[in-house]
């Protein structure tokens, strides 16, 4: 039987690292990709079937190299996890240009590029799964994310304009908005997260997904975003007195 194939970028920590272990204990292939390219060799040393290709996602030809060298590898690619994400709470109160830029360079053109460097792999194969990560971010402006849930919400646009283009060539995209996962990017918040799970937890949800679901959207917890998603309908007059409310807001 030949091994099915994914890869994860954004692999040497938090969601994608724990994705990386889950797909690699269910027998898949694994690639594996991030800026920290000690982090991903010490997963591609304790697992046999995890590689690690070093790569910085907003280097656009990096990434067309580096999914050259993951083809010449497997041959053939099932599944692309593209997950990599920047979050500094410290500069998101005010707006700062240069911040801003740099969360849209990594969160936003970071995936833009890594979809880029697949995108004719997979409309030529014309079958597979293209998977976006955003976050619950992404659903409605909230207070203090000036970078992030822009970014976010950039994302949510982009997996659905893309689902139509991709659609004609029998390829599945696929968005994924986690709540409050523990992660050294979530460990930067000075506020209680409600709801808050383990890595594994979003493996485990994302795995079944991909692999066994065929929706448009991975969301969860579901007691979180769901919440979320119905205050999204909301009249703006009463989501933002709500979330004020929620977040403690006030006035300056």
């Amino acid at each position: 039987m030949i091994k099915k194939t994914i890869w994860i970028t954004g692999g040497s920590t938090g969601i994608g690292k724990a994705l990386a272990i889950k797909f690699s204990n269910e027998g898949w292939n694994v690639a594996i990709s991030a800026r920290r390219e000690e982090l991903l060799n010490e997963l591609s040393d304790k697992y046999d079937n995890i590689t690690a290709f070093p790569l910085d996602v907003t280097d656009k030809e990096k990434c067309i190299e580096v999914f050259a060298k993951i083809k010449n590898k497997y041959n053939d690619i099932d599944i692309c996890f593209f997950s990599t994400g920047t979050w500094n709470p410290k500069k998101e109160k005010d707006i700062d240009v240069e911040q801003i830029e740099e969360v849209f360079k990594v969160n936003f053109f970071g995936t833009v590029n890594t979809i880029k460097a697949v995108e004719q792999f997979f409309k030529d194969k014309k079958s597979g799964i293209i998977t976006i990560v955003s976050s619950i971010a992404g659903y409605r402006g909230l207070p203090n994310s000036t970078g992030y849930g822009p970014s976010k919400s950039a994302l949510n646009n982009l997996a659905e304009s893309l689902y139509f283009d991709f659609k004609r060539s029998n390829v599945r995209i696929c968005l994924v908005s986690p709540g409050f996962i523990k992660t050294p990017m979530t460990d930067k918040n000075n506020f209680k997260m409600p709801f808050l799970k383990t890595p594994e937890y979003a493996a485990e949800k994302i795995y079944d997904g991909l692999v066994n679901k065929n929706v448009f959207e991975i969301h969860f917890p579901k007691e979180l975003t769901l919440i979320l998603k119905l205050l999204s309908f909301l009249p703006s007059k009463i989501y933002f007195r709500l979330v004020g409310k929620l977040t403690k807001y006030q006035k300056k």
